[in-house]
């Protein structure tokens, strides 16, 4: 069986391949995802790109559970909603590269 097209057209598909990634990265830059713990009395919002946006802490559970409980759940939540967006942009990439696991995509 040969491949039809040669190295050139493999080499054109794989930079094809390399722009929808990026383009469908720096769309989902933006996106968030969010998370919550403690009876959602702590939330944590992320963005795919793996910065955290804003923390809440309701302000009757860190009096009931104090400061340490508080913080806790602060990490939990955080832990979640990244790994959430790292999920989301596994996902959408799945979907162009067809599930192919492409080293340093």
């Amino acid at each position: 069986m040969q491949f039809r097209g040669g190295m050139n057209e493999l080499m054109r598909q794989a930079a094809r391949m390399q722009r929808k990634i990026d383009e469908r990265k720096a769309q989902l830059k933006d996106e968030e995802v969010s998370a919550a713990t403690a009876g959602d009395k702590v939330r944590v919002v992320a963005t795919c790109e793996g910065k955290l946006r804003s923390i809440t802490i309701d302000p009757e559970f860190l009096k009931a559970e104090g400061m340490e409980m508080a913080l806790d759940a602060v990490i939990a939540a955080a832990n979640s909603a990244l790994d959430e967006a790292d999920k989301k942009v596994e996902s959408e990439l799945n979907k162009i590269t067809g599930g192919i696991k492409i080293p340093g995509m």
